[in-house]
């Protein structure tokens, strides 16, 4: 398969340039700095190119001849400097359903093409018909205990508001909410999988390693599950 990664350099897009590489699919790998791969990720099978997610235009010319695109797009880059991209998403959290737009813009034009969109856990259900973003206590509680600024609800409301822009599209889409907590790790392939509810282990915790999250991604890619659904993993 011929796989794009928007985002590629990020904590969530790296692991899924290396995972897919790894099961001999082929990617174009699109930064905003293309001539800073990830670590490692300079085999003969990917290709490294500057991209604007926000340009439906520039989306839609590199479209031809991808099978899946993948969006781990985060206005700054989260794994070089957190707290960048935490400011930046505090700023404008209008950035994300932005996204969303441009992408199904791109599309029109190539309905063939998947797209696999990486958001985030707060549009996740807590309760019947009540979602994390619009439970003010508990998602306080919830970026509390990962570590983040409270005004970071803004945030996750922003990705919850990508989620029904897609949701309004017949394209070929697929929205993964990762879990609450989702940090570097192991990779074990062992994982369950959810759909509007956070997977949580005995524990009560909602959590998965971006190796694993990427594991998800990639199987998306290669057998479609939840075309035009969500769907979400945890240990």
């Amino acid at each position: 398969m011929f796989i794009g990664v928007i985002g590629a350099t990020g904590t969530i897009g790296s692991r899924v340039v290396a995972e897919a590489l790894e099961r001999g699919h082929h990617v174009r790998a699109f930064s905003r700095d293309a001539g800073r791969p990830a670590a490692g990720e300079t085999r003969g099978n990917v290709t490294w190119a500057s991209l604007d997610v926000l340009d439906p235009v520039a989306v839609a010319a590199v479209l031809p001849g991808l099978d899946v695109l993948v969006s781990a797009y985060q206005p700054g880059n989260a794994a070089q400097d957190l707290g960048e991209t935490v400011r930046r998403s505090i700023a404008d959290p209008t950035v994300y359903a932005t996204a969303a737009r441009s992408l199904l813009k791109a599309l029109e034009s190539h309905p063939r093409t998947r797209l696999l969109v990486i958001g985030g856990a707060g549009s996740l259900e807590t309760g019947p018909g009540v979602v994390l973003a619009d439970d003010e206590e508990r998602i306080h509680e919830t970026l509390d205990s990962l570590g983040l600024p409270r005004g970071y609800a803004a945030a996750v409301r922003g990705h919850r508001d990508a989620l029904n822009v897609l949701r309004t599209s017949n394209r070929r889409w697929t929205y993964f909410s990762p879990a609450e907590d989702i940090a570097p790790g192991a990779r074990t392939g062992r994982f369950r999988i959810g759909e509007d509810r956070a997977v949580r282990d005995a524990d009560g915790r909602s959590r998965i390693s971006a190796e694993d999250a990427a594991v998800a991604l990639v199987d998306e890619a290669e057998l479609p599950r939840f075309v035009q659904r969500r769907f979400t993993v945890g240990y």
